[in-house]
């Protein structure tokens, strides 16, 4: 396929059976790509502004699925697909329903129990999701609007991420989460 992308340090990078589940053929490079992510993004931050959510229906893998899938529906074939082959970072993927199912677990735990508060458990959440990398790309953005979904929706509290300036939203989620900015993602 036409699409070269080049990677820096710590990213995943698409195989090139994943390419192969681009479904705009004329995009070519990664700015083109970004582009079009971001217009599909944007389209899923308005479905998550004008939708309410439950706790239970957050905190299932199937919402997890479909919030990928909404993100990026209209760029890949595989949105909201678990991924099918091992990357550089994230768990086996033979593991991943495993590990999603024990997140939302300790999750529920965590909420039912007050163990910590809403900030630190909507963060927990987040920072797991992307350790686990359930897709083949999106990970970090994909936990990062499950975070604002989860703050907003279950705890009603202002969002972390997306808005404005998500550069600046992004440096403070990853100070939190990372305890520094990483610019590399």
């Amino acid at each position: 396929m036409g699409l070269e992308l080049d990677y820096v340090e710590g990213q995943s990078p698409v195989d090139e059976d994943e390419k192969e589940g681009l479904l705009i053929k004329t995009i070519s490079t990664k700015g083109e790509l970004d582009e079009f992510e971001q217009i599909n993004i944007q389209q899923a931050e308005e479905w998550r502004i004008k939708t309410k959510f439950n706790t239970s229906e957050i905190l299932s893998v199937s919402f997890i699925l479909l919030v990928h899938k909404k993100m990026f529906n209209e760029v890949w074939k595989w949105a909201g697909r678990m991924r099918k082959t091992n990357k550089n970072i994230g768990v086996d993927k033979s593991q991943i329903s495993i590990e999603l199912k024990k997140l939302i677990d300790d999750c529920n735990y965590w909420i039912e129990n007050k163990t910590f508060n809403a900030d630190e458990i909507v963060i927990r959440f987040s920072h797991r999701l992307v350790t686990i990398h359930a897709f083949p790309n999106g990970n970090g953005r994909h936990s990062r609007l499950m975070a604002d979904i989860m703050i907003s929706n279950i705890f009603n509290k202002p969002i972390f991420y997306m808005g404005k300036n998500q550069f600046i939203k992004r440096q403070r989620y990853e100070t939190a989460v990372f305890g520094c900015y990483l610019p590399s993602r």
